[in-house]
């Protein structure tokens, strides 16, 4: 029996230690299951990720270390009932992303009304003055999507952050499922689980949905990859492979008659579609950063005229912008009409004095992230730091109070990973992918689950030693 997980909400037991409905056909399984093979299948599972060069860099004081993002062979099980209704609010959510980059880049009424404030989008350095008064393909900024989830009981989610600038992950959800079917068949024929692995083949038809109106004919697509040194050329590799288009450098793209090009034996053959997983800076070295070698010289003058989609847009880092985050449930408001269905985490805006002067007083019991910051790096966990740690985020917070916030450490739900002992509750999130075109929004059932791996670690992040489970959400 698993220790149900000192107080946090235990997805697969409930408070007696009885599985949960949607673990029941799991569970059974599981306790009839010889330990020892599950230790081998699970050793099988790393033998597997790392023949098949399924890995990550991490960026520190020394050189990029490749290192594998281990998996937990315990599935995360969702009913279709949680799942309808996180999907409905994660879709009005991703509306009201959309609808409020078209405002701050047009009309900018949000502004006016004084519902966002003027200055956290004026001296942002995620806005982009060359996007005002361009409308993308479709009026689609945000292709895709990932909304990351905590839940912190039976019945509540809440949004820990918006990715809508280049979220990644979605090769670990594919490859996650793909290997607990080659290991488990005999779970998949007990319980109905929905498929995932139609993701690639919706990811092109979103993406071939957005094309510019120049476009003559099939719509070209293809994936733009900063090179093999980047911490997800697996995904950018794996994706074009699996959508069966071309993987493409800068130096593989020019500016023909008016249009983007990319570089084949017969000469150069346009482009309608780029997929770019270049951040905005280094995308056009004419418009942006001048000694970027990743992106494509002129590219911004030619999307601006009409002639190539860029997905996501740019422009689109202004939304996950964690300042601009604390204003989530009034952007979704003002747009939708309608109160946010998925809740923010409260949150302390430290560029404000009073909220400054509240996380000062309670750095040891907060969680405080950079606005700009990701994949867990730049952020201090109160409860989990040294006095030295948190001495030096202190004099940081002083020094630059605008460029962080604070939250609450929520009691993040726990599920169980497979231990040397057996099961043992983890901590855990949530980042379901979504695809927005002109034809509508599609959402994969599930998306990535990332796992805090130590007992009692609230940072589940790859590069913070976090793992990945297969993410299931059942049929009924």
């Amino acid at each position: 029996m698993m220790d149900s997980g000192s107080g946090f909400f235990n997805e697969m037991q409930d408070g007696d230690g009885h599985p949960r409905l949607p673990y029941k056909t799991y569970n059974s399984w599981f306790e009839n299951e010889d330990i020892s093979r599950l230790h081998k299948k699970s050793a099988e599972a790393e033998a597997f990720f790392r023949r098949t060069g399924i890995t990550f860099n991490v960026y520190g004081q020394q050189e990029a270390v490749e290192r594998l993002i281990p998996f937990d062979i315990v599935p995360r099980i969702i009913s279709a009932r949680e799942w309808a209704k996180l999907e409905r609010g994660i879709e009005q959510r991703v509306r009201a992303i959309n609808a409020f980059l078209h405002d701050i880049y047009h009309r900018q009424e949000i502004l006016r009304a004084g519902r966002v404030p003027i200055n956290l989008v004026a001296n942002n350095e995620a806005f982009l003055p060359q996007m005002i008064g361009v409308s993308p393909p479709g009026n689609i900024y945000t292709h895709i999507v990932g909304i990351d989830l905590v839940r912190t009981n039976e019945d509540e989610f809440f949004v820990l952050e918006d990715n809508a600038r280049t979220p990644s992950g979605v090769s670990y959800m594919l490859e996650n499922r793909e290997t607990m079917l080659h290991m488990f068949p005999e779970l998949f024929s007990k319980t109905k689980v929905r498929d995932v692995s139609g993701y690639p083949r919706s990811l092109r038809k979103s993406l071939t949905a957005s094309a510019p109106d120049k476009c003559e004919g099939k719509p070209v697509v293809t994936i733009l990859t900063p090179g093999i040194h980047n911490s997800a050329y697996f995904e950018h590799s794996f994706l074009a492979d699996q959508m069966g288009i071309e993987l493409v450098e800068g130096h593989d793209l020019r500016v023909v008659d008016g249009r983007i090009a990319m570089r084949t034996t017969q000469g150069y053959t346009p482009i309608d579609v780029l997929y770019r997983r270049v951040d905005d800076d280094f995308l056009d070295p004419l418009n942006f950063n001048p000694d970027s070698m990743l992106g494509v010289p002129g590219i911004m003058d030619v999307y601006r005229s009409g002639g190539i989609t860029i997905a996501n847009a740019p422009g689109t880092g202004i939304a996950d912008d964690k300042a601009i985050y604390s204003y989530m449930p009034d952007i979704v408001e003002f747009y939708t009409g309608e109160k946010a269905l998925l809740k923010n985490v409260p949150t302390w805006r430290c560029s404000e004095a009073d909220s400054l002067s509240y996380v000062l007083d309670n750095l040891a019991e907060l969680v405080v992230k950079e606005v700009h910051g990701s994949g867990g790096y730049g952020m201090l966990v109160g409860p989990a730091a040294s006095k030295k740690e948190i001495a030096g985020f202190r004099a940081k917070l002083k020094a630059k109070p605008h460029n962080y916030i604070a939250q609450p450490t929520l009691a993040l739900s726990t599920a169980p990973i497979l231990t040397k002992k057996g099961l043992a509750p983890r901590h855990l999130d949530l980042r379901p992918f979504v695809l927005y075109s002109p034809n509508g929004i599609t959402m994969t059932p599930g998306g990535l689950t990332r796992v805090a791996l130590k007992e009692g670690s609230l940072v589940v992040n790859s590069s913070q030693g976090g793992g990945t489970k297969d993410t299931w959400v059942l049929e009924e």
